[in-house]
């Protein structure tokens, strides 16, 4: 039955509800996906930061003990390697104290210590050079006793104290970071797989309205051809606006399928972002359980690794689904508004053709024969129309076969007054007498679905075949093949003409 504007106008209304619900959760999806980049990002930094301090202060500290060991042993035996380790060490010491003040800048008290550790270190450094001076002048034995008489024992004892304790401030500062990183990451996730499944119900829903709107979109043009075809004269103006009507429904169907086409792509392009952003948490997630294990939880742990990516992938193979569907609105609207072009059609050429060409390598490979049973009457018709008719018609008949029973398509034909009627049988499984008719429906398929298909190409076939002035028809019992009859007019006319 034709649209009626009220419906129409509802339709209207949930696309375009469909479309800013899309772009909403577009935009909400992005806005986790940059708030959980700057996030992480901000919490990398200063980890890093964190375990850079804590590197820094222990490095020194080895640097310090090896220095020390240089001074005490070259006051016993001047050997000139312990005096190239004692300036080595020596002067990594403070380059080093001066990067534990400039990283602990958000930290007061980290900068009190890091100020009075360099400090004491100068000192600690000012008397090992006195004592290694005092040997190097000769003067041993008193560089032992000055060595006997310091303060260096209690200072290097301070000096420890202090390390440790920037230390285990900047340890506890890591573990409030993961702490805080980790319920991040948690949040996050949910948030993520909560868009996740608003965008695949809306996706869907969205869906089931183009699927019962292609079908009012099929019904209508079947009905319009049917009535050029029996009332031709009595129905004029009932023709041309029924015409008029299924025009309307092409442009509409072309417009809101290419409306559609560009949120879906924005989909497509941010659930590949989401899939980036979370394999990037389950790399710090990784990396945290190496470093730091027990830090992240279990239920976090399978969020990221588990829960994300089976959301995605929903949202993935939903808007996939959807991108077929609409390449299938588009073909059918674009069919429906291309001007056709009569010429004179040899049909056993033409069919030879198909046949040789891109139908060749498929029947070889499903084990499928074609061929033409004496001449086919020849048409005055548009040959993209005709083509595509059988070529549907051909590569469905090559491909479901019964297994271990050769699969035979003839191709045969015959003139009827003004008409030719083309049959196109194979001996392949059949299908079912309820769904002859359901076959040529849109998304409709019957049997098995173990082939690749939409549903779309006998529902493309028949709207062809109405186009052209003509009909099609099934005749089948299962397990003893199929043979689909085209009914076309000799010659083209008008669109429709019968």
């Amino acid at each position: 039955m034709p649209i009626q504007p009220k419906r129409e106008s509802r339709i209207n209304r949930l696309g375009i509800a469909g479309l800013v619900t899309s772009f909403a959760l577009l935009i909400v999806a992005f806005a986790f996906v940059l708030y959980g980049f700057s996030a992480n990002r901000r919490a990398s930094e200063q980890i890093v930061a964190t375990y850079d301090v804590k590197d820094i202060v222990s490095e020194a500290g080895r640097d310090l003990e090896r220095a020390e060991a240089a001074r005490r042993g070259y006051l016993l035996d001047p050997a000139p390697f312990r005096l190239r380790t004692f300036r080595e060490t020596t002067q990594r010491l403070l380059p080093g104290l001066d990067q534990v003040r400039f990283r602990t800048g958000h930290d007061p008290v980290q900068q009190v210590r890091a100020e009075k550790l360099k400090a004491l270190v100068i000192e600690h450094i000012a008397s090992m050079n006195t004592s290694i001076e005092l040997v190097r002048s000769g003067r041993a034995e008193e560089a032992r006793r000055q060595f006997d008489v310091s303060g260096d024992s209690a200072r290097i004892r301070v000096i420890r104290s202090l390390a440790d304790g920037i230390e285990e401030s900047e340890e506890e500062r890591l573990t409030r970071l993961l702490s805080s990183e980790r319920a991040t990451v948690g949040w996050t996730q949910w948030l993520l797989a909560g868009v996740g499944l608003a965008l695949i119900i809306a996706t869907l829903g969205t869906m089931s309205m183009l699927r019962r709107f292609t079908r009012d979109l099929l019904a209508s043009q079947a009905r319009l051809n049917l009535l050029n075809t029996n009332l031709e004269g009595a129905v004029a103006e009932r023709t041309a606006d029924l015409r008029r009507a299924n025009d309307e429904i092409q442009r509409f169907a072309y417009i809101v399928s290419h409306d559609l086409r560009s949120p879906l792509v924005n989909v497509m392009g941010f659930t590949s972002e989401l899939e980036s952003a979370g394999k990037a948490i389950t790399r710090l997630i990784d990396k945290l359980d190496s470093e730091q294990p027990g830090l992240v939880d279990e239920p976090a742990r399978l969020a990221a690794r588990e829960d994300l990516p089976e959301a995605l992938g929903f949202i993935r193979a939903a808007t996939e689904k959807m991108d077929r569907l609409i390449n299938a609105i588009l073909t059918l609207s674009r069919q429906g508004r291309r001007v056709l072009t009569p010429e004179r059609l040899e049909m056993n050429a033409l069919i030879g053709e198909i046949v040789s060409g891109s139908l060749a390598t498929q029947a070889e490979a499903r084990g499928a024969t074609i061929t033409i049973d004496g001449t086919l009457p020849d048409l005055n018709h548009d040959r993209l129309a005709v083509e595509q008719v059988f070529q549907n018609l051909l590569e469905n008949a090559t491909k479901y076969g019964r297994p271990g029973v050769p699969n035979k398509v003839v191709v045969s034909g015959r003139s009827q007054g003004p008409r030719a009627i083309f049959e196109v049988a194979d001996t392949g499984r059949g299908i079912p007498p309820e769904d002859h008719e359901r076959v040529f429906e849109l998304f409709r398929r019957s049997g098995a679905q173990d082939q690749p298909g939409e549903g779309i190409g006998l529902a493309h076939v028949r709207a062809l075949a109405y186009r052209l002035g003509g009909t099609i028809s099934l005749r089948s019992t299962p397990g003893e093949g199929a043979t689909f009859i085209v009914d076309l007019p000799a010659t083209y006319d008008t669109e429709g003409d019968s």
